[in-house]
């Protein structure tokens, strides 16, 4: 029997064994060495060659992520390690560290119950790393640290050991600082600690570690690490002390197995009846319950088409199952189940809960799908992506026979990356793709070009505005096509902190009405915009605050749709509104149904909206980036010299020896062909990386200018338009 086949065999075994699984991600900021570790990790279970590991990234097997050396995407990976004479089935996911491919993160925590934080030791914990473990967190994953790159401090930074020790303890603090400030109630379950054996250190890439456990066994402990780097004795201490044992026995020891796991994690993720039958079947992991799972991705794969992978809560899965998929109000059959191992997707006769499954046939799934045998049930809270498309590019086929084509590769990849978005730019005909950045979109179009042998134009990128209010405007009164319906709006601004606890699922309209009132009055509404609040749409809220009205229960779903369509595009540039409070005051309804129909209350709430947006001191809003940059301090200005030439804002320096750190924030719109341009103002000694900082107004003096740019390109008059043309 061939190795591979012996360990499928050992994993099928160990998948009914669920306190002897582990499901684990890896999670740090770009470059800090989470795809190295992942190789050390499949090398050490013997499924790639020691020799390759590292050089290899076999979890990085996009072609683009070869020749970009970053991961794009989450990848998923089986494999077994033995602990205290024991066998463990782990079950890995390798996430992107990119701020652009954050979206790939969220939805791999919503499949595991633990995660490695890798820190890079000379960099320290960094923005993004902050980024990763709040998703984590939020998600109730448990966290271990494991801080990389160890040998830097001695080659480069030429320490001494008791300076390094000091080094290694400040990225200890700072990690537990965050886990603190994120979850203080679990605070001291899941502080890290060498003590406690949560922490380990080494280089994935020289393939050792070395912990406080680990030194019990290997008799290897920080003083002879310190010798045998000196002396240049790698082999040798990757030999003695190999960082796949020392790093899965610590995920084994202090990860929780899908039994302990699912107890807390359902309740976090779902808002149904724990004591119902599937909400115990879930909260017990039992193979036995009914078939109920989570997808986290979709993978397209050339050939069985698309695979999606998922976290099985209950019940055991094989094909032929039939499953509802629950948002899409579609049911499949399964065709095959499988499990990844790395690029290869490994096909097993059936799963039960608790592992991480590959199953083809789901085709109507979607990321963040609950797919289950039950047909009514309360679906899994949506994953929440923590930013939002902020950059657009028009892309077309080269050939317009490649038209058909197109459009349907450009579904798959919004079915496969559900942070980018897809609109039709209806007096073009352009389709217009949205994503997190310019390096998203790049990759997007790249995989177009190659995995799909499809040429196509692209313009170059721009930015994504938002339309918002800076005042209450008076009441509009909105008449119907027929005249025979009016509805009153007055249009304000939504106070922020209410725009946050819906963004952050801290309020919701499934929630008890009364509590949702209490938070929404705390939160800045008054108490008839708190009771009347309807919906929440895009960052926008729309509040009832009439009395006694006829017919409004029979027509506000529609005043609901003119609602929507308003805040998809506004009226200053017909780009997406953001922090609009709506509300309709009052408003007379024909009393025959047939003279208010969508034709007739669509166009009068929408036209209503956005006479009075106009009127409350109409502006943009532009996506903002916080840039880290580290540079040799002589280069700082030349640094200094090029975000400011961008509308930027140096917001802190830190000197460290001979190295500059500088805390930067500058807008979106400024920041393309920045690669390019830090590059050559430093000789290539940057290292920086950006993130998300939000949307700030436009300043005065260049609204105007924005407003145009966005109206020439899409067509539209060249003029800013006034209330009265959106009144009958």
């Amino acid at each position: 029997m061939t190795r591979a086949k012996k360990m499928v065999e050992r994993m099928s075994e160990l998948m009914w064994k669920p306190d002897k699984i582990r499901n684990m991600g890896i999670a740090a900021h770009i470059d800090h060495g989470k795809t190295t570790l992942s190789d050390a990790l499949i090398a050490g279970a013997g499924i790639i060659s020691e020799e390759l590991a590292g050089q290899q990234l076999y979890l990085d097997f996009d072609e683009q992520e070869k020749e970009r050396g970053i991961t794009i995407n989450a990848a998923n990976i089986s494999m077994v390690h033995e602990y205290n004479g024991e066998e463990y089935l782990i079950n890995l996911i390798d996430t992107p560290g990119h701020v652009d491919f954050g979206g790939e993160v969220t939805r791999a925590m919503r499949a595991v119950d633990g995660v490695i934080i890798v820190v890079d030791a000379v960099e320290g914990v960094m923005p993004q790393t902050e980024t990763v473990v709040r998703q984590a967190l939020k998600e109730g994953v448990k966290p271990i640290l494991f801080i990389n790159k160890v040998d830097r401090l001695i080659k480069e930074l030429q320490l001494t050991p008791q300076q390094m020790q000091e080094r290694l303890i400040k990225v200890i603090n700072d990690v537990n600082k965050l886990l603190k400030s994120i979850s203080p109630e679990k605070f001291l379950d899941w502080k890290v600690e060498v003590v406690k054996g949560n922490v380990a250190f080494g280089s994935a890439l020289q393939k050792w570690a070395v912990s406080v456990p680990s030194q019990k066994t290997t008799g290897i402990g920080f003083k002879e690490v310190y010798e045998y780097l000196k002396k240049g004795e790698v082999k040798e201490l990757s030999k003695k002390s190999p960082v796949h044992i020392v790093i899965l026995d610590m995920v084994v020891k202090h990860l929780p197995n899908p039994l302990e796991a699912q107890k807390e994690k359902i309740r976090i993720i779902w808002r149904g009846d724990i004591n119902s039958e599937v909400g115990k079947a879930m909260v017990n992991c039992n193979p036995k319950g009914p078939v109920v799972l989570m997808i986290t991705k979709i993978v397209v794969d050339p050939q069985a088409g698309e695979v999606a992978v998922g976290r099985l809560f209950s019940g055991t899965i094989k094909p032929g199952t039939e499953l509802y998929v629950i948002d899409r109000r579609a049911k499949n059959r399964v065709q095959t189940t499988g499990i990844y191992m790395g690029p290869r997707r490994v096909e097993v006769e059936e799963i039960p809960a608790g592992n991480i499954v590959a199953l083809v046939g789901l085709k109507d799934a979607i990321a963040g799908s609950t797919c289950t045998e039950i047909e009514k049930i309360e679906p899994f809270e949506s994953i929440k992506h923590y930013s939002e498309p902020v950059v657009t590019m028009a892309i077309e086929a080269k050939n317009p026979r490649d038209l058909p084509k197109l459009v349907e590769v450009l579904r798959k990849l919004v079915k496969e990356d559900p942070t980018l978005q897809l609109t039709l730019n209806e007096e073009t005909g352009e389709h217009l793709l949205s994503g997190m950045g310019e390096l998203h979109l790049e990759v997007k179009v790249e995989k177009i070009r190659r995995d799909y042998g499809l040429e196509v134009v692209t313009s170059p990128p721009i930015v994504v505005f938002r339309e918002t209010v800076v005042q209450t405007s008076p009441v509009v009164e909105g008449k119907s096509p027929n005249k025979h319906n009016r509805f009153y709006i007055v249009v304000e601004p939504l106070p922020a902190e209410v725009g946050r606890m819906f963004r952050e699922g801290e309020v919701d309209f499934k929630m008890d009405k009364k509590e949702r009132r209490r938070k929404l009055q705390e939160a800045g509404l008054n108490g008839e915009e708190a009771v009347g609040a309807l919906e929440f749409y895009e960052g926008n809220l729309f509040c009832d605050v009439t009395k006694g009205i006829q017919y409004l229960n029979e027509t506000i779903e529609l005043i609901l749709e003119g609602f929507r369509e308003a805040m998809r595009t506004g009226p200053l540039a017909r780009e997406p509104c953001m922090g609009i409070k709506v509300k309709l005051v009052d408003c007379k309804l024909h009393e025959d149904a047939v003279h208010r129909g969508p034709a007739q209350v669509i166009p009068a709430v929408r036209s209503a909206i956005f006479a009075a947006i106009l009127q409350a001191n109409a502006t943009l809003l532009e996506p903002y980036q916080n840039v880290y940059i580290m540079v040799p301090q002589t280069m700082m200005g030349n640094v200094t010299r090029e975000i400011q030439g961008r509308r930027g804002q140096i917001l802190d320096i830190k000197i460290d020896g001979e190295i500059a750190t500088l805390t930067a924030k500058a807008p979106v719109k400024e920041m393309f062909g920045f690669a390019g341009s830090i590059r050559s103002a430093t000789s290539g000694k940057a290292i920086w990386s950006t993130e998300h900082a939000g949307f700030e107004r436009v300043s005065s003096n260049l609204l105007e200018e924005f407003v145009m740019e966005v109206r020439k390109r899409k067509g539209l008059k060249l003029e800013i338009p006034k209330p009265e043309e959106f009144l009958a």
